[in-house]
């Protein structure tokens, strides 16, 4: 399974990757509608995506969430009632939701943010 591994200490904070993501997925530049996110304080840089733990997919009470073929986490917006437990209860943070849309989202390991990355801050490996 593949999942995105961050190495925070190489992040300057450009957001390319936020960037990228948000142009790919919803096709505006807009970093809240990005699976991935910068942040953090100053003593402590932070870059939050989906470790495909599966947390979420138990949480979720109408079964919207499973495992691909692959392994990752992925949302079946047929399903989704938009009432955002996964986001809530995600224990890495990283289960977004943007008032735009009635389903949440999440990092699902694609490497578009990767390629942008000018330090080589994130990188896709396998479990």
């Amino acid at each position: 399974m593949k999942y995105l591994v961050a190495n925070p200490e190489l992040c300057i904070e450009c957001r390319a990757c936020e960037e990228a993501c948000s142009k790919a997925y919803f096709k505006e530049n807009n970093r809240e509608k990005s699976r991935i996110r910068i942040g953090g304080n100053n003593s402590r840089k932070k870059i939050t995506a989906c470790t495909q733990c599966g947390e979420c997919i138990d949480i979720c009470p109408v079964e919207a969430l499973y495992r691909d073929e692959k392994g990752i986490v992925r949302l079946d917006k047929k399903k989704c009632v938009g009432c955002f437990m996964c986001v809530g209860f995600c224990p890495e943070f990283a289960m977004f939701d943007h008032e735009d849309y009635l389903e949440p989202f999440n990092c699902i390991a694609c490497g578009i943010c990767v390629n942008s990355c000018p330090t080589e801050a994130i990188h896709i490996e396998e479990k």
